[in-house]
């Protein structure tokens, strides 16, 4: 049985280790500051609890880092002073660079992970890139990890950015637009829960016709355009709110932010 330690027992800590233990095929470990949400989330999963960082640390050669950005400045010198530089390890942490987790580390021997909220439900879509100089056997127990919880996507570090800007962030503009789709139908008199699960199941029918016949998107939207129907007039006050530029201009600040927490971590925890 593979082994792994989770530090950090919150959301996408959590999920990950459901999806993990509810595999059978891995032995997990949870070690979380705050524990009454340890104890509870262990006891839910049925999987071991570490009663400490340094217990943890020293039971496991693998290691999720699944705590915020602005908590693993205060972590690093505890994890190089208990042998960080003899581990694996797999970041979650949004806007820290491979060179700067390294460099805290003091390994090569790390990947990143990029995931987005539906880890909760198995459906997350999660970027995946590896040190340049880490070993291929840590990126494919990353992959496998990263396919228990949904679809992975290994990319070269420098994409991360990028996929924030039309996954990990944008799975919050799709919800804004089951939220507009499902007003749009208040104002025509249907009741909001009514107008948000037809608002839903539509994104979802689109989405599966897209990934079944792999057609171009724009080719899709044109065949349920007849001239002079329903369709096309939405579509033409679409184009006269911009949807497509806001949309875009929505990834790239999504993208930027990304690029300047990246270059704020390099000068953290030094």
């Amino acid at each position: 049985m593979k082994k792994i330690g989770i530090i950090g027992a919150g959301n996408m800590g959590g999920a990950i280790a459901q999806a993990l233990c509810e595999q059978q095929t891995w032995s997990v470990t949870l070690f979380d500051t705050d524990k009454s949400k340890l104890d509870a989330l262990g006891k839910k999963l049925g999987c071991s609890v570490a009663s400490s960082l340094d217990e943890l640390l020293l039971s496991e050669e693998l290691l999720l880092l699944s705590v915020k950005p602005q908590v693993l400045p205060s972590l690093y010198a505890t994890l190089r002073q208990r042998g960080a530089s003899e581990k694996q390890w797999i970041s979650i942490a949004a806007g820290v660079s491979l060179e700067t987790l390294a460099k805290q580390l003091g390994t090569n021997e790390i990947v990143r992970f990029m995931p987005n909220l539906a880890a909760q439900v198995k459906q997350s879509v999660t970027a995946v890139a590896a040190h340049e100089k880490s070993s291929k056997h840590l990126l494919e127990t990353a992959l496998i990890i990263a396919r228990g919880f949904g679809t992975a996507f290994p990319l070269p570090e420098e994409q991360i950015a990028a996929f924030t800007g039309i996954s990990g962030s944008a799975i919050a503009y799709v919800f804004q637009f089951f939220h507009a789709l499902a007003m749009g139908g208040v104002s025509e008199g249907l009741p909001y829960p009514l107008a948000l699960a037809i608002a839903r199941d539509t994104c979802l029918s689109a989405a599966s016709l897209q990934k079944g016949t792999d057609e171009n998107p724009v080719k899709l939207a044109t065949m349920v355009c007849s001239a002079g129907g329903t369709t096309i007039e939405g579509m033409k006050a679409l184009a006269e709110g911009a949807f497509d530029a806001t949309v875009m201009e929505a990834v790239h600040a999504a993208a930027e932010r990304f690029r300047d927490l990246e270059e704020e971590s390099k000068h953290q925890g030094l």
